[in-house]
């Protein structure tokens, strides 16, 4: 019964935290009117983590209860077949035992037979003994005077005295023995009849336990049934649990992208898209020692390998023989060194105040891997420290250094700071 109750109160404790599950999983998808700022959606994103985590928990304590569940069935069931042995075995106890009783009533029965031949042998007996002393008296014949009287002598006398004496004594003899047994018959049957009374008590006792074990048993199988009953309550909440718990962490993931993209062009936003005036003469210097021309500008062009029009070129091309060196255009520190099919061999500078310059298609054998960069990532650099050599890797008509300048992350035309 305490078993009983502590499932009841789980069940409801469980239904009442499903209900709060459900009314708060309408809170997932939020609707918003317009668009929101990166602060605004970092509070819902931080509310939906938040609500997740309760998810989360009530899921262990979802767990926790279904363990528990289990372990009371699998002790129930073990329970159940002790009971289920127990009533068996009773069962076969109470079967010997009608056996046992059937035969006492045999026993009886044939005491009974042996008691009422004794019985009537004895009465028999008894008749004749009579009879016979009754016809003594009343015709004489062998009566006892009759038997005194013609003796011929008195030893004759004596003898026959004796004969009438013995027959007397006989017949009570018989008798006695008669009655003797008889009465040892009705003790056989008394002892029968006790045991079989004892046996009979027995018997119901074993009875009314079988009874008590079967009341058990239903009581057992009813509790079963409400666990069983309660185990599939809990894989229903376990999986609309599960559900909110997927739809949270998709919710989650894209409260996050637009997190991100919101705080993206937010900074991107505060950012200027043109450095300060003067800025561009702080300690710059021509990224390339020696050029003979300006063989491509900044801007929109047709593309000189692919043909393509309107291909947007996001630095300017200086025109130089192979193996000029290249410097910083600035002091600095190096971000990237690296090769692509594009970009050929190439480096990157990050100079601090917003200001970056890549410097592509330096000298090597992209085969190799041999190349003239003589600077690698973390190094300082200070403005016209040669970082390599020109040349024409990646994709390139001919000998050249592609200048890049930018600026908060956004190219700016270097022909506004240099004079090609």
């Amino acid at each position: 019964m305490k078993t009983l109750k502590k499932l009841l109160f789980s069940a409801v404790v469980l239904v009442l935290a499903a209900a709060m599950l459900f009314g708060s999983a309408a809170q997932y998808a939020p609707v918003r009117v317009e668009a929101a700022s990166s602060k605004e959606i970092k509070e819902e994103l931080d509310e939906l983590k938040k609500e997740q985590e309760e998810l989360k928990k009530e899921k262990k304590a979802l767990n926790a209860q279904i363990n528990d569940n289990m372990s009371e069935m699998e002790k129930l069931v073990a329970q159940k077949n002790v009971i289920d042995a127990e009533i068996f075995l009773l069962g076969e106890q109470i079967d010997n035992m009608n056996l046992q009783l059937q035969t006492y009533n045999l026993l009886i029965a044939e005491k009974q037979n042996e008691l009422d031949a004794a019985r009537a042998r004895y009465d028999q007996l008894s008749t004749q003994n009579k009879d016979r002393i009754r016809a003594m008296e009343m015709y004489g014949e062998l009566s006892y005077l009759s038997v005194l009287a013609q003796a011929s002598s008195f030893g004759d006398l004596l003898d026959r005295i004796s004969m009438v004496a013995e027959i007397h004594e006989a017949d009570k003899r018989r008798m006695k023995d008669l009655d003797v047994a008889a009465k040892e018959v009705e003790q056989a049957q008394a002892l029968l009849a006790e045991e079989k009374a004892a046996l009979e008590q027995a018997r119901e006792e074993l009875a009314l336990t079988q009874a008590e074990l079967h009341t058990k048993r239903q009581v057992a199988d009813d509790l079963l049934a409400q666990l069983i009953a309660q185990g599939e309550e809990y894989e229903a909440l376990m999986e609309a649990l599960e559900e909110e718990i997927n739809k949270s962490v998709e919710e989650i993931a894209k409260t996050e992208k637009e997190y991100n993209a919101a705080k993206k062009k937010e900074e991107a936003a505060a950012l200027p898209s043109k450095p300060p005036a003067g800025a561009a003469s702080a300690g710059w210097c021509m990224p390339i020692a020696y050029y003979t021309r300006l063989s491509s500008p900044y801007g929109y062009r047709t593309h000189p390998v692919t043909g393509q029009k309107g291909s947007f070129h996001n630095g300017v091309d200086l025109a130089s023989p192979q193996g000029t060196a290249i410097l910083a255009a600035r002091g600095g520190t190096v971000t990237k060194v690296g090769h692509s099919s594009t970009n050929g061999f190439y480096v990157t500078i990050n100079h601090g105040d917003g200001f970056s310059t890549s410097y592509l298609h330096m000298d090597g054998n992209e085969q190799t891997g041999r190349n003239s960069i003589t600077v690698k990532v973390g190094q300082t650099v200070s403005a016209g420290q040669k970082i390599g050599e020109c040349g024409t890797t990646g994709r390139s008509t001919g000998y050249h250094l592609h200048f890049t300048i930018y600026y908060n992350g956004k190219t700016i035309n270097p022909a506004e700071y240099y004079r090609f």
